[in-house]
């Protein structure tokens, strides 16, 4: 079942005369068309994308499977118009999404349901040429990791480093850095997201990256810890536990686990050591055309692990004043649990 067919379905079974998509990540996952402003409409069977003269070309080259409609007045206006024209007279939005003006010039045309989350549980699914997109966007964040190894030394900044790594991100393909990249060393690395400073990177600094790549519209998320000139005992050892704990995660999740038992992998091992309050984030999240999305790998977590997730797992500890480590992963689920699509090295560099 496509994409669009999946949404028809749901309109059959609610019984709505059509749904209006406005959400920039939602409208371009139903009609692949990649345009900053415009509406995907959906009714049980037809498919439409409206958006105005700038986008004409555009919209009618990328979203193929759907009927282009040309915006005539305000996006909102022109949208109410089309649907009346339709004889539309319930309608589904998205509940999360649509802002209180949107929502009062709707509901004064139509009888509105919301469909919270039903695209988003759509995309939790990832085809095989999303897939690909997904692999290719690792792959990048994997060479530009290789990269930076040879390119950090003691006396740069923190953002002299950041510039680097997605200058390279960008020399390999990605469009850009999926999220603002977190580039933490010394006892700046006790902030979970500590983003790129000025801060100069000294010898004896452990240094945390967490970055990714945008290829094609979807997101690759890996973290990185290495040290500079030296690595002090206690953070070789944080550094080892984090490991472990890491790679049991990776080796433990299953299909048909919950987010709160894939969590517990990691975090029972990092307690055990006595740094369970140091890792005070989940263990992960999933990614794709957003570099967080659900379900998520949490303490708090009952959604479920399918075949077609992508996840991130990130154990980590953070110690204030001093440091921190983070080791991160994309991964695919699968039948028989995790086929990491991540591949740089683990091993505690010193450089």
């Amino acid at each position: 079942m496509n994409k669009l067919t999946h949404v028809q379905e749901i309109l059959k079974d609610q019984n709505l005369d059509a749904f209006l998509v406005m959400s920039s990540y939602n409208r371009r996952y139903l009609s692949d068309f990649t345009g900053s402003s415009g509406a995907v409409i959906i009714t049980p069977e037809e498919s439409f994308l409206m958006s105005d003269f700038r986008y004409k070309a555009q919209g009618k080259e990328q979203a193929k499977n759907l009927k282009f409609i040309l915006q005539e007045s305000s996006l909102i206006d022109s949208i109410i118009n089309f649907l009346q024209e339709k004889g539309v007279k319930t309608l589904g939005f998205e509940g999360e999404h649509v802002n209180y003006n949107t929502y009062d010039k709707l509901n004064s045309s139509f009888e509105l349901v919301a469909l919270t989350g039903e695209v988003e549980k759509i995309r939790q699914f990832k085809t095989d040429d999303e897939l690909a997109l997904i692999q290719k966007a690792c792959e990048i964040a994997d060479a530009s990791y290789e990269h930076i190894l040879k390119f950090v030394k003691a006396g740069m900044t923190e953002m002299e480093v950041k510039n680097e790594l997605e200058a390279h991100m960008i020399s390999l393909g990605a469009s850009g850095p999926s999220f603002d990249t977190i580039v933490a060393s010394g006892y700046r690395g006790a902030l979970p997201h500590g983003v790129a400073s000025d801060k100069v990177i000294e010898d004896g600094d452990m240094v945390t990256l967490d970055f990714g790549a945008y290829y094609k519209g979807y997101a690759s998320d890996i973290t990185r810890s290495f040290a500079v000139g030296s690595v002090s005992d206690e953070m070789k050892k944080v550094y080892d536990i984090v490991l472990e704990s890491q790679l049991a995660a990776l080796d433990g999740i299953k299909n048909g686990m919950t987010g709160q038992e894939a969590d517990a992998i990691a975090r029972d091992i990092i307690s055990s050591y006595g740094f369970g309050d140091n890792f005070g984030h989940s263990l992960g999240h999933s990614f794709g055309l957003e570099v967080h999305e659900s379900p998520g790998l949490s303490s708090k977590s009952s959604d479920v692990l399918k075949p077609g997730m992508c996840v991130t797992v990130e154990p980590g500890i953070y110690i204030d004043g001093v440091g921190g480590v983070r080791i991160e992963d994309d991964a695919l689920v699968t039948e028989d649990g995790l086929k990491k699509l991540t591949h740089s090295s683990k091993e505690l560099f010193i450089i």
